[in-house]
């Protein structure tokens, strides 16, 4: 799909990503893990070798094909969906990088699995990820992760292969000479809106648009994040909010997959911070499950906002890692139901224990779901002080 040079660009840009997302520093002969999707097996060698050079041991792990993972969930007993293999928990203690090269064969393949299934999967697989999120927090680990093309993405997205691959190159600045230096000048832009949106002692966040009237506490200790270098592309500003303090409704226009699913026009309804009410053009069953998979899910982990001068994303792409960013005419906002990220902490993230993050209202969830609102929209701040500030409006903060 991608020419040599694009490759090589991808690849610089990717080892950009990973060493910018980990707080602390890499060191000849750290451990990476390179996990691959099968379509993305030339990206996955030029990637090796370019890790390799930089003096990394690389662990190589290509993912499962979608004919495996519809058989997986198909024919799996109980034990085995929640089967762990030897050595799992002993990888994820021990690398010191990861890199996903995600590249789907298929969107629809586990369209009628049963979401119990899923959700059982994903809940026993927790525990993985949360010994990766503790050392995350102590700096000894670091992840990015990308989106090559491929004829299902494109099909769904209603777009032509060479189209969605053309959105990927503009993105990433894969048609710049010299694409890290324009990650490095957007981290930067970043950088400024983070430490104007920082310097403000918020009691609320007020964001309304056409379908959306939702209140958002952001809590104590809270910071924004983003464009870390933790996805490629990222444009998006976020925290994760005091759960307890979310309150409205929330529309969805943007459509979304997840697990096989197409979802669309999803509405949410909160009170005391839990989704109470459920509505939706497309898929509302699936939905109303995913939010019962545990306690958290059916609770906000996160609240974004993308500043359409950031990001050059103009199309549905099918795939949350774009669909998240996208710019277009009015920018968006988004929030996820479920898991919070403790690195918006604005403290020592290794202080963060789990009854701390109870106590601060960080939500804990086996979910991770963004749900995107591309409307014409306003973000209001409700300073501690009685004040009154627009953050955010006509798809752009308004520093």
């Amino acid at each position: 799909m991608f020419t040599t040079d694009q490759m090589e660009k991808y690849a610089r840009v990717l080892l950009w990503g990973l060493k910018t997302a980990r707080s602390g520093s890499f060191k000849r002969g750290d451990i990476v893990l390179l996990r691959y999707d099968p379509p993305a097996a030339s990206l996955a060698e030029v990637v090796y070798g370019r890790l390799l050079a930089s003096g990394f041991n690389v662990v190589v792990r290509c993912a499962m094909t979608a004919r495996m993972e519809r058989r997986f969930f198909k024919t799996a007993n109980a034990k085995q969906l929640v089967f762990q293999g030897p050595g799992e928990k002993v990888t994820c203690e021990q690398i010191h990088g990861s890199i996903y090269l995600h590249a789907p064969e298929s969107l629809t393949h586990l369209s009628d699995t049963d979401p119990r299934k899923m959700g059982k999967v994903a809940v026993s697989r927790k525990v993985l990820r949360d010994i990766l999120d503790r050392r995350e927090d102590r700096g000894e680990f670091g992840w990015t992760l990308c989106l090559c093309p491929t004829p299902a993405l494109a099909e769904q997205a209603q777009l032509t292969v060479r189209q969605y691959k053309n959105q990927i190159v503009k993105a990433c600045y894969l048609d710049q000479t010299d694409p890290v230096k324009a990650w490095q000048k957007t981290f930067r832009r970043a950088r400024a809106a983070k430490q104007w949106l920082n310097g403000m002692d918020v009691a609320h966040f007020h964001v309304t648009s056409k379908q959306t009237d939702l209140t958002i506490v952001p809590g104590t200790q809270r910071k924004w994040i983003g464009i870390s270098g933790h996805n490629i592309p990222s444009f998006e500003l976020f925290l994760s909010p005091d759960w307890r303090g979310t309150e409205g409704v929330y529309f969805a226009d943007q459509p979304s997959f997840r697990n096989g699913r197409y979802v669309e026009g999803v509405k949410l309804m909160f009170k005391k911070g839990r989704a109470v009410g459920v509505e939706a053009k497309r898929g509302r069953e699936f939905v109303a499950k995913q939010l019962a998979m545990d306690k958290g899910a059916c609770r906000v982990g996160e609240f974004s906002l993308t500043d359409k001068r950031f990001s050059k994303i103009n199309r549905f792409m099918a795939n949350t890692l774009y669909d998240e960013n996208f710019g277009g005419r009015q920018g968006n906002c988004h929030i996820a139901v479920g898991a919070s990220y403790s690195d918006t902490y604005d403290g020592d993230p290794q202080t963060l224990t789990s009854k701390r993050k109870e106590a601060l209202g960080f939500n804990d969830s086996a979910l991770h779901w963004d749900l995107v609102n591309t409307e014409k929209k306003r973000v209001t701040a409700h300073l501690k002080t009685g004040e009154t500030v627009t953050v955010y409006e006509n798809g752009m903060f308004q520093y």
